[in-house]
């Protein structure tokens, strides 16, 4: 077999492991995605009215449903690769990467297996997290076929450049703990974007914070992809941030897996 074939073949095998091992062990997964989704309701149901008002022109719970739906989506991919972190790092911690490093399977295939099963499963939340959307208004009438999947491109290349990251930080940490708490900024990131409420109706210091951070261009795409809004230039502004997280979070964690075990 080529080196190709080897290393599709042995990368299956790794995201086989890993799905089985998120289907056998549910718990951490839907755990992280209660965050998103009890955030969506409070958010709503609680303080619908209010932030709606907000928002001006008029607006009410159901125009504040239309705005957060997207931050909360991308939310969940922030939060759903947390779990990643801590499955990375229990491997790292039990010693089966160290045994995978001695048999003959392609190297870099453990570390495939994790990104692309954690890709396939934040993918999911995100549908699961728009079924709850959907359910309580949120509709999305005036997107093309085009932008749709525009928008799916954009989640899935968000999921991508965010599981490195969290690869990374799972091999860097001690511990499943360690990990879990070293990968929390992905959760608190889209807390302080243009998530929840407009940058210009934040104090003019902490604009700058929530305006030059990956999150906000991502959301502000979304958010038009979906609602078929402008988008400006927010579009090439994200996928600049996922192109350079991507490349980031490799490199990161490729150097950290090729190390010498202590």
């Amino acid at each position: 077999m080529s080196s190709l074939s080897l290393a599709v073949r042995d990368s299956t095998t790794m995201l086989r492991r890993n799905l089985l091992h998120a289907r056998r062990y549910p718990s951490l997964t839907l755990n992280l995605l209660l965050t998103p989704i009890m955030l969506l309701l409070l958010f709503v149901y609680i303080f619908g009215d209010a932030m709606g008002s907000g928002l001006g022109g008029g607006a009410d719970r159901d125009a504040y449903i239309a705005y957060i739906v997207p931050g909360v989506l991308l939310m969940t991919i922030g939060s759903t690769v947390v779990g990643t972190a801590v499955s990375v790092a229990g491997d790292m911690n039990e010693g089966i990467i160290a045994r995978f490093r001695t048999m003959a399977i392609h190297r870099g295939s453990v570390l495939f297996g994790h990104v692309a099963g954690s890709v396939l499963q934040a993918i999911l939340a995100v549908v699961l997290v728009g079924a709850v959307g959907v359910a309580i208004g949120f509709r999305s009438t005036d997107a093309s076929l085009v932008e749709w999947v525009a928008a799916l491109g954009l989640l899935s290349l968000f999921a991508l450049a965010f599981t490195w990251i969290a690869v990374g930080m799972g091999l860097g940490s001690p511990n499943a703990e360690a990990a879990s708490n070293s990968a929390m900024p992905l959760i608190l990131l889209p807390l302080i974007s243009s998530a929840f409420v407009p940058i210009d109706s934040m104090p003019g210091w902490f604009q700058p914070i929530a305006e030059y951070q990956p999150f906000t261009p991502a959301i502000e795409t979304l958010r038009g992809l979906l609602l078929g809004t402008e988008i400006g230039n927010s579009w090439w502004i994200a996928l600049v941030w996922c192109v350079a997280l991507t490349a980031l979070g490799y490199r990161w964690s490729r150097s950290q897996f090729d190390r010498d075990p202590k």
